[in-house]
């Protein structure tokens, strides 16, 4: 009678710890999911700022060089139209980070990074781990309790 039984349990705790790997699978799953979401949408307001702010450096840039044009043409003065040059980088530069390609390049310099530089992503004191954070936690703690007394 004890082997049945020591049997069921063991075809129990397998059965158990399947279900936990399965469900720790699915949960790992779903935050790889969130996170990817989330930054999904971080670009997306990033690239939505880019955008946003074009719009009005643009207006500020067209403004600014049809002002130091006139300028310089009435006064004879053609440093008036150096001013253009740097403003015209930096409305290039928006462009390309609004409309053009600048983010799929960004993409291909980060992972060359990763692939060929890996020592350049290393934290400083390495990856957090648990008793690192716990340490520091209880540090924290003890320190409030300190200042409490």
């Amino acid at each position: 009678m004890g082997f049945l039984m020591s049997k069921s349990m063991d075809a129990n705790l397998k059965k158990q710890q399947e279900f936990m790997l399965h469900s720790s699978r699915l949960q790992m799953e779903r935050q790889i999911l969130m996170q990817n979401q989330m930054r999904e949408r971080q670009m997306a307001m990033q690239i939505a700022w880019s955008r946003e702010f074009l719009k009005y450096f643009g207006t500020f840039f067209t403004m600014a060089t049809v002002g130091l044009s006139v300028g310089a043409v009435k006064r004879k003065k053609p440093a008036l139209l150096a001013p253009i040059i740097p403003l015209g980088f930096i409305f290039a530069f928006q462009m390309d980070s609004a409309y053009g390609t600048l983010i799929y390049r960004m993409r291909g310099e980060a992972e060359s990074i990763m692939a060929a530089e890996q020592d350049r992503l290393d934290l400083p004191h390495g990856t957090p781990t648990y008793e690192s954070i716990e340490k520091a936690r209880r540090a924290k703690s003890t320190l409030s309790s300190f200042l409490e007394k």
